[in-house]
């Protein structure tokens, strides 16, 4: 969703609070796509703090749909994303800054889907499990052992050893 910023930019102490819904249906980044759901309507609170600064606060809820990293398995994700930003309108015209960090404005405009997604991109967890005690899926024959085991030879030998078992195994009587 985008937000007018020239009436909040023009005068001085002008406050504003803008009620917005989160327009993404999915979080899409290099390596991952999870859907997100249970997402409600948030406030956006503007405030111009003089000299072409004006400050950006907000909280919301959701939820993302993240595979488990041992099973596969959807795990609903529970996020809760709040900003509190002071924008300084100065940096962004000049070229002395990265121009990724407010790449969430554009022409005067605040596209707060831009922002949510550079927030849940930090916010994001490393691993994400269906419980502390998920057994994964096994190497072989890709079951869930969470829900079934299976009859695969698991043991994991050194593989320094591997020589020596091909040994044992070309040379085992029937």
């Amino acid at each position: 969703m985008l937000i007018e910023l020239s009436e909040i930019l023009s005068n001085k102490d002008k406050e504003s609070y803008v009620n917005v819904s989160m327009e993404m249906e999915r979080f899409t980044s290099k390596n991952d796509d999870y859907r997100i759901i249970n997402k409600s309507p948030f406030e956006v609170h503007l405030k111009n703090t003089g000299k072409k600064k004006f400050s950006i606060k907000f909280k919301t809820d959701f939820t993302l749909v993240i595979p488990c990293n041992r099973c596969l398995s959807d795990v609903d994700y529970d996020m809760h994303i709040e900003v509190n930003k002071i924008i300084d309108m100065n940096e962004s015209e000049s070229n002395e800054i990265d121009l990724d960090e407010y790449s969430f404005i554009n022409d005067k405009e605040l596209d707060v889907d831009k922002l949510l997604y550079k927030e849940i991109l930090v916010n994001l967890p490393m691993k994400v499990l269906c419980n502390e005690n998920c057994k994964g899926i096994c190497n072989r024959c890709g079951a869930n052992l969470n829900i079934q085991s299976c009859d695969c030879d698991r043991t994991e030998l050194d593989p320094r050893m591997s020589r020596i078992k091909d040994i044992f195994n070309n040379f085992k009587e029937v």
